[in-house]
């Protein structure tokens, strides 16, 4: 009965996702929880954003989706300390990221450097530091990096998991 469980379970996309998705929800909470001072809640997205539900190209996409996040910060970073008005920054950005991103080849993830760059460079009303900007940027970076270690590790052990009870590594 508990192999019988096993095989469905390893055997469907939508059970891994719904695991890897909760497990790094759930390690994004306990920081947001334990941290409460910082915009944690940054952590949280970019966790889930990394991830990729399908599980032939899960860890090659959450690698690529890092790679863009990282672009993505990097370029909100810069782009918050330019002195010119935010709607300028912020479509200079864009392009930037994008065209980073064609650069590296990765226009497939390429809204994930999007999403990046606006988490970073937006001006809240209520945070209007440079703190703020530099804040986020570690927050979504943290987050790029719990979700690749949860793709990751899952991976290793989802395929331990799959010989072991018969199952092709899909």
């Amino acid at each position: 009965m508990m192999n019988k469980a096993l095989q469905y379970s390893l055997g469907s996309n939508l059970v891994i996702y719904a695991l890897r998705c909760t497990l790094g929800f759930l390690i994004g909470y306990q920081l947001y929880l334990a941290l409460p001072e910082y915009e944690l809640y940054w952590t949280i997205i970019s966790i889930i954003l990394v991830m990729s539900p399908e599980a032939k190209d899960a860890r090659k996409l959450s690698i690529e989706r890092f790679k863009a996040n990282l672009i993505g910060c990097c370029v909100g970073l810069v782009c918050f300390f330019l002195p010119a008005p935010q709607l300028g920054v912020m479509v200079l950005g864009i392009i930037l990221a994008i065209g980073i991103c064609h650069f590296f080849t990765l226009m497939g993830v390429a809204r994930s450097a999007v999403v990046a760059f606006i988490i970073v460079v937006i001006h809240e009303q209520t945070t209007l530091t440079y703190w703020a900007a530099v804040e986020r940027f570690f927050s979504v970076t943290l987050g790029c990096c719990i979700g690749l270690g949860v793709t990751m590790g899952t991976s290793s052990l989802i395929r331990y998991l799959r010989k072991k009870v018969g199952l092709e590594d899909t």
